[in-house]
C-alpha cells in the first residue's frame, strides 16, 4: 500500500498485517525519559483520540501514570539537547500485536511520534496502522522556518500554531525575525524606548518570548532570534537616534524596501550600546546561535557622513563593504563574549571572521558553496522564499546539495541545511498560514529525506493529505480561504467567486509591490490575499491537458474532465457579475473573470478541432494566441493560471492537430 508520510523516512520496509486500534489502546514510556517526552506522548495520544473518536483509558502520561502494555512502547536512551547535530534518529516497528518506537534521544522519539500519527489509516473495520519497519534520521541538521514579525506583527497564538506545524513535519529551527525598519518587536528592559517607541505597541513581552521558547523546546525546536543590523534599523533610531549614521529625528517606516538609515560603525558608544543590548538578549534566548541579519545596507548614510569617512581613512578601511566587515567583527566579538555564535546573511561573509559563524544564503548555492570551500558552515534559503508565491515543486526540487554539487565531502558537511523564509510585507495573522502551508511541508521533506526522494507527482499526492492533517493542528491555510471569500462577497453565495479564485494565484517574486503602492497599513483582505500559491485546481487542469496531449487525446476520460472544467469556466463570468454588483471590492478582478470565460471558449473550440482531427485556420490560431496573451496580464495583482495549458492546445492545432 502507498504510505502518506511526509517527510519520507530514510528506510521503510512494509510487512504483512495491521495493528488494529481500539478503545483499550495503551502507551508505555520506558528508558531515561524526560518531561518533554511524557508531554509529547500525551499530545500524541490526545491527537489520536480526536482523530479517531476512540475513548482511550489513559489521560496525561507521566512517570507515575505510565503503564505496562504491549500495545505501543516508546523507549529512548537519554534526554536530548536542543543543539545543532543532536541525534534525531528513531526506529518504528509495527506488527499486528505491538508497536515499538525507539530512539537515542527524546527529540528523535518526538519525530517518531509524528510519523506514527501519519501512519494511522482506516477501513470499514476501523482504524489501523500497517505492519512495517522504519529506520529514520534527517539528512540535514538545520531545518528551519523564518517568520518575520517586524514588518507586520505576528501574534503569539499564530507563532505557536506554526510551531505545531513545524513539529508535524520534523522541522527543528524557528528563526524569529524580530526587528525591522517597520517595528522593534522585543521588550528590552535595558533600553525600553526600543520597544516603547519603535513598535506601535505591538511587541512580545519577555514572558511571552520565554513561553514561545518553552513551547518550541517541548516540540524539539530551537528558537534562533534575528536582530537585523546595521541596516533595517529605522525602528531602533526612533528611541535612540544617537545610534544612527545620520541625524534624526526618526519615525517608524511604513513602506517596504531598502532604506537608508543605518547604525554608525565609527562611534564606540554604538558598540557599548550593542554590548548591553546583547547581554540582555543572550540571557533571554538560550540557543547558541544568534542572527544579526547584515543584509541590504546601501551605505548612503555612511558615504554622506564626514566623521565616518574620516574614521575609514584613519583605519585604512577602503570601502563600505570593508566597513561593514569591521562592524560585523565587533558584533561577533560581543556575541562570543556572551557565549553565542553569529549567523548572518551572505553580506556578512569575510574571511577574517572565525570559522564557527554561519552564512545564511539568500543569494544562492554558489554563494553558499564559496563560503563552504573556505571552511564556513552555511544554510540555504535561496529557492525557499515562500513569500515569492512560487510553486511547491520549485521549492521541492531545490536541493542544498544536488548530486552534481562541486564540493568535497568535508565541504558538504558544512552545508547544515536550509530555511523557508516567510517575509511579512504581504501577510497578516489571517493569511500567513496560507503562505507557509502546505508548501513548507515539501521543503521540510527536502531537508529531512534522502536526496533521491524527489518524485513530484507522489509529493503532491501526499501533500494533499498532509495539508488536511496540518489543519487539524489549528493552522488556517485551508479554512480561512472560504472565510475570506465570504467577506469579499458581502456574505453572499461564494460559488462563482471560488470558481474564479481557484485558478488564480498572486503575482510572483517581487511583482506585487511593483504593481501597486503598499504600506504597513494597506489592507490584506482582497482577492490577491485570498488566492493561494500553487492553485490546486489550475495545476490539476494543466496536468490533465499535458496528459491528454501526450496520449493524443485518448486519456481515460481526461478529455471529458477537461471539458467539464472549461464549460464551468466559460459560464462563470455571468454568474460572478451579479456578485460583483453587490461587492465593489471585486471590481478589480472583473476583467480577469471575463478573460477566464474567453480562455475557456478558446479551449473548447480547440477541442472541436482536435476531436475532428482538423488543423485550425491560421487566422483563428493567431487571434486566439493574442487573446490568451492579453489574458495573461495581471489584474488585482493576480494571474490566471490555466492559460499555459490552453496555449498548448492552440499550438498543437497549428502543428496539425493529432
Amino acid at each position: 500500500m502507498g504510505l502518506n508520510l511526509m517527510p519520507v523516512p530514510a528506510k521503510v520496509m512494509q510487512t504483512e498485517g495491521q495493528f488494529r486500534l481500539s478503545d483499550s489502546f495503551k502507551v508505555a514510556v520506558k528508558g531515561d525519559v524526560s518531561d518533554k517526552l511524557y508531554h509529547g506522548v500525551t499530545r500524541t495520544l490526545r491527537r489520536l483520540s480526536r482523530n479517531t473518536g476512540l475513548f482511550f483509558p489513559q489521560g496525561t502520561i507521566t512517570a507515575e501514570s505510565t503503564v505496562d502494555t504491549t500495545d505501543f512502547i516508546v523507549q529512548c536512551n537519554r534526554p536530548g539537547e536542543l543543539v545543532l547535530h543532536e541525534d534525531e534518529s528513531y526506529q518504528i516497528t509495527v506488527s499486528p500485536q505491538v508497536i515499538t518506537l525507539t530512539a537515542e534521544t527524546d527529540i528523535g522519539a518526538l519525530h517518531g511520534l509524528q510519523t506514527f500519527l501519519q501512519l494511522v489509516d482506516a477501513d470499514s473495520n476501523g482504524y489501523f496502522i500497517p505492519a512495517l519497519k522504519i529506520e529514520d534520521q534527517p539528512r540535514f541538521p538545520w531545518r528551519g522556518l523564518l517568520i518575520d514579525a517586524g514588518r507586520h506583527f505576528i501574534p503569539v497564538d499564530v507563532i505557536k500554531r506554526n510551531l505545531d506545524g513545524m513539529a508535524a513535519v520534523k522541522m527543528n529551527v524557528f528563526h524569529w525575525h524580530l526587528t525591522e525598519d517597520q517595528g522593534f518587536r522585543v521588550e528590552c528592559k535595558t533600553f525600553p524606548k526600543l520597544h516603547e517607541l519603535g513598535s506601535d505597541g505591538f511587541y512580545y513581552t519577555q514572558e511571552q518570548i520565554k513561553d514561545v521558547i518553552n513551547y518550541a523546546a517541548a516540540r524539539g525546536i530551537r528558537v534562533v532570534p534575528e536582530f537585523d543590523m546595521p541596516g533595517h534599523t529605522t525602528s531602533w533610531f526612533v528611541g535612540y537616534p544617537e545610534l544612527a549614521s545620520a541625524p534624526g529625528p526618526y519615525q517608524i517606516s511604513r513602506k517596504w524596501g531598502i532604506h537608508d538609515p543605518v547604525m554608525d560603525p565609527a562611534r564606540e558608544e554604538v558598540y557599548q550600546f550593542l554590548d548591553d543590548f546583547f547581554k540582555e538578549m543572550c540571557g533571554l534566548f538560550p540557543d547558541k546561535y544568534m542572527h544579526i541579519g547584515g543584509d541590504e545596507n546601501n551605505g548612503k548614510h555612511w558615504s554622506a557622513n564626514p566623521e565616518i569617512q574620516t574614521f575609514m581613512k584613519a583605519n585604512d578601511i577602503p570601502d563600505n563593504h570593508a566597513l561593514q566587515s569591521y562592524f560585523n567583527r565587533r558584533v561577533q566579538k560581543i556575541l562570543a563574549k556572551y557565549g553565542k555564535k553569529m549567523v548572518g546573511w551572505d553580506e556578512i561573509f569575510h574571511s577574517d571572521l572565525p570559522k564557527d559563524i554561519v552564512i545564511h544564503s539568500w543569494r544562492g548555492r554558489q554563494s553558499l558553496y564559496e563560503s563552504a570551500v573556505q571552511g564556513y558552515p552555511g544554510i540555504l534559503s535561496n529557492g525557499y522564499y515562500i513569500d515569492l508565491i512560487q510553486s511547491t515543486d520549485f521549492h521541492y526540487l531545490n536541493d542544498p546539495i544536488p548530486e552534481n554539487a562541486p564540493l568535497k565531502e568535508r565541504e558538504k558537511k558544512l552545508i547544515l541545511g536550509g530555511e523557508a523564509t516567510m517575509w511579512s510585507e504581504f501577510v497578516s495573522a489571517e493569511t500567513i498560514d496560507s503562505r507557509i502551508w502546505p508548501r513548507t511541508a515539501a521543503i521540510a521533506e527536502r531537508l529531512w529525506s534522502p536526496g533521491h526522494v524527489k518524485n513530484v507527482e507522489d509529493m503532491y499526492r501526499r501533500l494533499e493529505i498532509v495539508s488536511l492533517q496540518l489543519e487539524r493542528l489549528g493552522l488556517t491555510h485551508e479554512k480561512n480561504y472560504l472565510m475570506m471569500l465570504r467577506r469579499l462577497t458581502n456574505n453572499t453565495d461564494i460559488t462563482a467567486l471560488k470558481t474564479l479564485v481557484d485558478v488564480l494565484e498572486p503575482v510572483k517574486i517581487y511583482t506585487r509591490g511593483e504593481q501597486r503602492y503598499y504600506t504597513q497599513f494597506s489592507p490584506l483582505t482582497r482577492v490577491v490575499d485570498a488566492a493561494r500559491p500553487d492553485a490546486k485546481v489550475a495545476r490539476h487542469f494543466r496536468n490533465l491537458v499535458d496528459s491528454l496531449l501526450t496520449n493524443n487525446g485518448n486519456g481515460n476520460g481526461q478529455a471529458q474532465s477537461v471539458k467539464n472544467y472549461l464549460t464551468r469556466w466559460k459560464e462563470n463570468h455571468e454568474r460572478l457579475r451579479m456578485t460583483i454588483k453587490k461587492a465593489p471590492v471585486l471590481k478589480e478582478i472583473e476583467s480577469i473573470s471575463e478573460d477566464l470565460s474567453v480562455t475557456a471558449s478558446i479551449a473548447l473550440e480547440s477541442f472541436k478541432y482536435l476531436e475532428n482531427q482538423q488543423k485550425a485556420d491560421s487566422t483563428w490560431i493567431a487571434s486566439s494566441l493574442e487573446k490568451l496573451k492579453n489574458a495573461k496580464a495581471p489584474r488585482g495583482q493576480t494571474e490566471l493560471m490555466i492559460i499555459p495549458a490552453v496555449e498548448k492546445l492552440v499550438r498543437v492545432l497549428g502543428e496539425g492537430g493529432n
